[in-house]
């Protein structure tokens, strides 16, 4: 019998998603959030932790010295620790992979709200503005087909090949910055400095390292066409906030589509708040219902792993 605690399953579920369907090793408890105040006390003296964004410390592990496993509704693994949990003997597991078609599907859903612009002219339906307009149609917001465009993507891994893949589907040339060739592919690999040049769109799907951070610099976006645009799905801080505010506000660039910030939830000094022809997303490029489902089922198989002495997905072996 194995004590299990849940600190954040409210990043996980709205109640779409019942608390029996996660795999319960013995005695489970759930918080819904947990404040770094409260962390080590819920942990207490449970063997199995389970969390999403919760940060977990050497200190807390120091407090929490049952800890054996700590499994993560995530693919990231920033808030744990790694060094410190490898150091005290526990084992802790991320959910890869799971998130590739959602993260894919809602690029293109920032990219469309730029080059077709659905939410402008639902607003200008629902207006009346058809209603009065002289002619059958009415287009006063300025589309574009994404057939013929040059969409570089930052980051080959399994989330930036599904979205090449769709690209390709468009018609689009793709172009692709990534640190080591990629094995059969057919789409042209360049620096990052040549991918600002060329991009009339540049996606980022790249891990957050000393390399990445920041790589959205203003420099690179001085590279950029007039009428390029930047999208973001992966980490915010790859992105320098007020640089890309300032060449939104400026025109330098013609739009970007965020899902992430470098500070979440958004704070309220954000540069990018009301910048030009900036959508932001509350980081939800990762939470349909599916994927959330495939998530929580990785993290079962991650514990029964563990569990039966065969561990999947380690982080810190």
């Amino acid at each position: 019998m194995n004590k299990a605690v849940v600190l954040d399953w409210d990043t996980v579920s709205t109640g779409d998603i019942a608390k029996e369907e996660i795999f319960s090793p013995g005695e489970m408890t759930f918080y819904g959030l947990t404040k770094p105040e409260e962390t080590a006390e819920r942990i207490g003296d449970s063997e199995i932790v389970l969390c999403n964004k919760v940060l977990i410390t050497d200190e807390i592990m120091k407090a929490c010295p049952n800890i054996k496993y700590i499994g993560l509704f995530a693919t990231g693994f920033n808030n744990i620790d790694i060094k410190a949990a490898k150091d005290r003997g526990i084992t802790v597991c991320n959910a890869g992979s799971y998130s590739t078609d959602a993260v894919a599907q809602h690029t293109f859903a920032l990219i469309l709200q730029h080059y077709s612009k659905v939410s402008m002219y639902r607003e200008y339906t629902e207006s009346g503005k058809w209603i009065t307009s002289p002619t059958f149609s009415a287009f006063p917001y300025p589309m574009y087909e994404l057939a013929g465009k040059t969409l570089a993507v930052v980051g080959f891994g399994s989330i930036g090949k599904a979205v090449a893949k769709i690209a390709d589907a468009f018609g689009m040339n793709v172009i692709v910055n990534t640190r080591t060739k990629p094995e059969n592919s057919r789409f042209e690999v360049v620096s990052i400095d040549d991918a600002f040049r060329r991009a009339d769109i540049i996606t980022f799907h790249c891990p957050l390292t000393e390399a990445t951070k920041g790589a959205i610099s203003r420099e690179r976006i001085a590279l950029m066409k007039k009428d390029a645009i930047i999208i973001n799905t992966s980490r915010g801080p790859v992105a320098d906030e007020q640089a890309l505010a300032d060449a939104l506000n400026s025109g330098k660039i013609a739009g970007a589509g965020l899902d992430v910030l470098e500070y979440e939830p958004m704070r309220k000094d954000c540069p990018l708040i009301g910048a030009k022809n900036c959508i932001i997303t509350p980081h939800v490029a990762w939470a349909p219902l599916e994927t959330r489902r495939r998530l929580i089922g990785i993290v079962n198989q991650n514990i029964r792993s563990f569990l039966n002495g065969t561990p999947e997905n380690v982080v810190n072996s």
